[in-house]
């Protein structure tokens, strides 16, 4: 009995699902705010009526245009007009780069004379003290007390009384007066002094040595009380009517400059002075920790106004040659080299690695990888180089190859 009763149950609740079967699933799941009203606004729609509303519309994803290869992008006149993309035909040029070298006045190294003291004795005089005298060729610049010297200038003088009185063709006095004499000269007593000498035939302890030349004291070795041995320096003159403009010029500006060409020194310390001259002297030797060389040009001072250690600059103007140049701004620099933007289409921009060279104010030179009548970007290529990375997510230079 209680088994009918199950069964019978059982039945009913089957009858009662099949009448109400939409509604017993919309029930079993459980619908949010946000869905009810998005099938709400459904209510009406059909797919041919989504389907004509996409109609026109691009759902694919951009690609390169067939006729564009690596390295170019195609702008719109907009996009030309707003950044100002302006181009120019490159042509060769005939120039002449002008390089400015700093440099420094210095003395003329060929034009310094070493004073040494030739006999060994002792300095009991400076005529001249101070750095930076003058002194003019025939001046007093020492006396010496040398037993040496003494001992010579008495054989000469021996040598002389003996021909006056035994004069005769046994011995022959006048190579002994002339043997005398040469030892003398060269420990620097002048002809004039030897003949006063021979003259007077009296001579004190003191022996008064001359300047052969004319010159600023530069180097004092020596003074007064000093005892000196033969060689030793004394002293450094230096004659400034010409001095040495010397250049700074680096290992890498080496290869760009005409040796030959025309040089003009300016001196900033005297406004409106120009000196030309030449290149008389290149270091041979650079610089390993500067990694600069030296060049030399001679530069006159007759009237005395330049001064060693005043600054100066050193043009170099190189012989005139045909060559393509850009504006600097023209040419996009990094690590990996330098490129232009060559336009090779209306509108289509290409960019192009070249070889650049020596700078001349705001243009560039231009060595290789542009040829005569490309048109080239002069204004705007770094924009263009923005938007191309931007577009392709890859720098145009990446793979280029010189």
């Amino acid at each position: 009995m209680r088994t009918n009763w199950i069964i019978l149950g059982l039945f009913l609740f089957s009858c009662n699902n099949d009448r109400h079967p939409a509604a017993h699933a919309t029930d079993s799941l459980p619908m949010d705010k946000n869905a009810r009203m998005k099938a709400d606004s459904m209510k009406g729609m059909t797919m041919t009526d989504s389907m004509d509303d996409m109609k026109g519309m691009d759902m694919s994803t951009p690609s390169k245009t067939n006729n564009q290869s690596a390295g170019e992008i195609k702008l719109s006149e907009q996009q030309i007009q707003l950044g100002n993309i302006q181009t120019d035909t490159i042509r060769s040029s005939m120039v002449g780069n002008k390089i400015v070298l700093t440099a420094t006045l210095n003395t003329d190294q060929m034009k310094t004379t070493s004073v040494s003291i030739r006999v060994m004795g002792r300095i009991d005089k400076l005529y001249f003290k101070n750095l930076g005298d003058y002194v003019r060729k025939g001046d007093k610049l020492y006396d010496l007390y040398s037993e040496d010297l003494n001992n010579a200038k008495q054989e000469l003088i021996a040598a002389v009384e003996r021909k006056n009185t035994l004069d005769n063709s046994i011995i022959d006095f006048d190579r002994l007066i002339e043997s005398a004499k040469y030892k003398l000269l060269l420990w620097g007593m002048s002809e004039s002094q030897l003949a006063e000498l021979m003259k007077t035939r009296q001579t004190g302890p003191l022996t008064t040595f001359y300047s052969n030349q004319s010159g600023y004291v530069t180097q004092l070795e020596l003074k007064e009380g000093d005892y000196a041995m033969e060689g030793n320096t004394l002293m450094r003159l230096a004659d400034l009517s010409s001095l040495w403009a010397e250049a700074q010029v680096y290992s890498s500006q080496l290869s760009q400059i005409d040796w030959n060409a025309t040089v003009e020194v300016q001196v900033p310390d005297l406004p409106g002075k120009r000196i030309a001259g030449r290149i008389g002297f290149v270091n041979p030797e650079i610089n390993p920790d500067t990694r600069i060389n030296l060049a030399r040009v001679g530069v006159p001072n007759p009237d005395g106004r330049l001064k060693p250690g005043m600054p100066a600059y050193v043009f170099l103007t190189n012989r005139t040659h045909s060559m393509f140049s850009l504006p600097i701004d023209a040419v996009i620099r990094d690590g990996k080299g330098a490129t232009v933007w060559v336009r090779t289409s209306d509108k289509t921009f290409a960019s192009r690695m070249v070889e650049v060279g020596m700078e001349t104010g705001d243009r560039i030179e231009i060595r290789s990888g542009l040829s005569e009548g490309d048109i080239v970007v002069i204004n705007g290529a770094y924009l263009i180089n923005s938007e191309y990375i931007f577009k392709q997510g890859a720098n145009p230079m990446s793979g280029m190859k010189m």
